[in-house]
């Protein structure tokens, strides 16, 4: 078997610096060495090498970090970035519902597909936990594309059976095609599945508990769906669900609060879900460019921090602006700043890395760069703007991360590895694996 070494600086996180110190892994000068697609070594360049007599080594130019880890992103929604106006309930009804209606064709759906992983690798990001819509047509069209670039990725049909029309499913449709789905796609090769309701309203009390028996029957699967984005949306939840304590509560009586859930947005918690989210071990895609946005409001990381609850940063296109992890880091730090939450710029790092691995299962293929692990990495060039390299001349690893953190964007991203072959080349401009 083929086996490869790549020397730079690398800086991955073992685990949530807020759980226990010496989190950070920092090699100045390291070397990383892969074999099928894993690394097997890491270590020191001085270490290192030694034990690989006649190694093969390709120079990283920057900062090598893990590849970035998307925990919430609507792959349909890509066309609609940057639409005007409204709100969230009013902005799905203007914008996002229409152009998901055209993902009944799986012709669009696989173009479409194609365009969102080219961008996902062009921005650092190898994995992701993404949305597709009530159509079949549109969760295959996205596996196929990712089998056949080799992407860790986790994808589900949305159930929706009071969606409007043409995207709006029943509940024995949401069954049979869900199940055929999983039968088909979960855990082939680095794909995985989520049950994915959209949200509390658009499903009946019946699709809701129908969600919960999948969840239950196959255990290997993610749930994953929004929570307390909005506060308009939180009070339509309260009038149709009265019998339920909060909003988590409503998912919760149908089973779908469990240590494989993953809620999107989560903005306003009251501290009643935050404890019972850190006992199942359900977690928050936290989503701070859509949050600001759609001005749903701001994530409170201090609350989040005292009960317990696992995060991972999400991009949340289209209602995001971005797709960079980096930039949606930097939202992260200004989001936590009202409310007197200074977000460390290596728990930043966790976040769009190991912390979202974590939530999404994944933490034992990747995002920390860890000897056994998939080698999907990203090349960060901490000088690609004139600014950022005067801002990072001389800096200390701390300061280059937070400058990268709020400056940066695409623009940064030399250079993307999935399973060690570069499928991103700033330089070359080259973007298909």
């Amino acid at each position: 078997m083929s086996i490869k070494g790549f020397r730079g600086e690398l800086v991955s996180l073992s685990h949530d610096p807020v759980e226990a110190p010496y989190a950070v892994r920092h090699e100045a000068d390291g070397l990383l060495v892969v074999e099928a697609g894993h690394v097997v070594a890491r270590g020191p360049y001085a270490a290192v090498a030694p034990r690989f007599p006649g190694l093969m080594v390709e120079h990283l130019p920057g900062l090598v970090v893990p590849g970035f880890i998307d925990a919430h992103v609507h792959y349909p929604q890509l066309g609609r970035i940057a639409s005007h106006g409204a709100q969230l309930l009013d902005w799905l009804e203007r914008h996002i519902f229409p152009a998901e209606k055209a993902f009944a064709d799986p012709v669009h759906a696989a173009a479409v597909t194609e365009e969102f992983l080219d961008e996902l690798l062009r921005h650092g990001t190898t994995s992701a936990l993404v949305f597709g819509t009530v159509h079949a047509a549109s969760v295959e069209a996205f596996f196929a594309a990712a089998e056949a670039r080799q992407l860790r990725m986790i994808c589900g049909k949305v159930l929706m059976d009071l969606g409007p029309e043409g995207l709006r499913d029943t509940v024995k449709e949401a069954r049979s095609e869900s199940e055929a789905l999983i039968a088909k796609w979960h855990g082939r090769g680095r794909l995985g599945y989520a049950v994915t309701p959209r949200y509390a309203l658009t499903s009946t009390d019946e699709q809701l508990a129908l969600a919960g028996e999948l969840l239950a029957a196959y255990p290997g699967v993610l749930l994953h769906t929004h929570l307390a984005e909005n506060t308009r949306e939180i009070a339509e939840v309260a009038a149709r669900f009265t019998e339920a304590v909060d909003y988590l509560d409503a998912y919760d009586r149908f089973g779908l609060v469990t240590d494989r859930s993953v809620f999107a947005h989560g903005v306003h918690l009251p501290d009643r879900s935050c404890a019972r989210l850190a006992e199942t071990g359900a977690g928050i895609a936290v989503c701070p460019s859509s949050n600001f946005f759609l001005g749903s409001g701001m994530f409170d990381f201090a609350q989040a921090e005292r009960h317990g609850v696992r995060l991972g940063l999400g991009s949340d296109i289209g209602a995001g602006t971005s797709l960079s992890l980096l930039h949606n880091g930097g939202l992260a730090y200004q989001a936590g700043l009202p409310k007197g939450y200074v977000l460390d710029p290596f728990r930043a790092l966790w976040l769009a890395t190991g912390g979202s691995a974590r939530l999404l299962h994944i933490d034992g293929e990747v995002g920390m760069l860890a000897e056994g692990q998939e080698a999907d990495f990203v090349v960060l060039d901490d000088a690609a703007t004139p600014l950022m390299a005067r801002r990072t001349a001389g800096a200390s690893l701390a300061e280059r991360l937070f400058a990268l953190q709020v400056l940066g964007d695409d623009r940064a991203v030399r250079r993307t590895y999935v399973l060690g072959r570069c499928v991103w080349d700033r330089e070359a401009r080259h973007g298909r694996a």
